[in-house]
């Protein structure tokens, strides 16, 4: 897979897709090395979110990630990739998705350095935004350990 790097996009097109997530805290990763340096040594409970172009990233992941991260209980590290746009940093972070084929969104939640929970394409795709919050609010009070109040941004 030479050349993952290439935009599909233009950037600037996307950077507001992108912002959608940084700005209420994810923090973006655009190079494997960085994908490493937190998803290869945290024992954080982390969220990773593979933002997309695509009308199911904007109408229902991105809010979805928005909705459930305001939540009493929620990951220590919101982290992003952006498909389409940082491909190797996109198929770095999927590499630690075990067991799951990639997708555009795609959304895996880590405990301890191990991946407990996805949602893939399919479980996002056509369903509203507050019913795949659910599904994440959900996991988030079986698998993370501390509250928002406890987590520093």
């Amino acid at each position: 897979m030479a050349n993952l790097n290439v935009p599909l996009y233009d950037p600037r097109l996307v950077q507001p897709m992108r912002e959608e997530l940084t700005r209420i805290g994810f923090e973006e990763l655009r190079t494997p090395a960085q994908v490493d340096a937190v998803l290869g040594t945290t024992k954080d409970t982390t969220l990773v979110v593979v933002n997309s172009v695509c009308g199911c990233a904007a109408r229902n992941a991105r809010p979805a990630a928005a909705l459930a991260i305001q939540h009493a209980q929620r990951p220590r590290k919101l982290l992003t990739v952006f498909a389409g746009q940082d491909g190797d940093a996109t198929a770095r972070a999927r590499s630690y998705f075990t067991g799951y084929a990639p997708s555009s969104p795609q959304m895996g939640l880590f405990q301890d350095g191990k991946l407990v929970f996805m949602l893939e394409r399919k479980n996002i795709e056509g369903r509203p935004a507050q019913d795949i919050a659910a599904d994440l609010t959900a996991a988030f009070d079986r698998y993370c350990r501390e509250k928002t109040s406890d987590v520093s941004h």
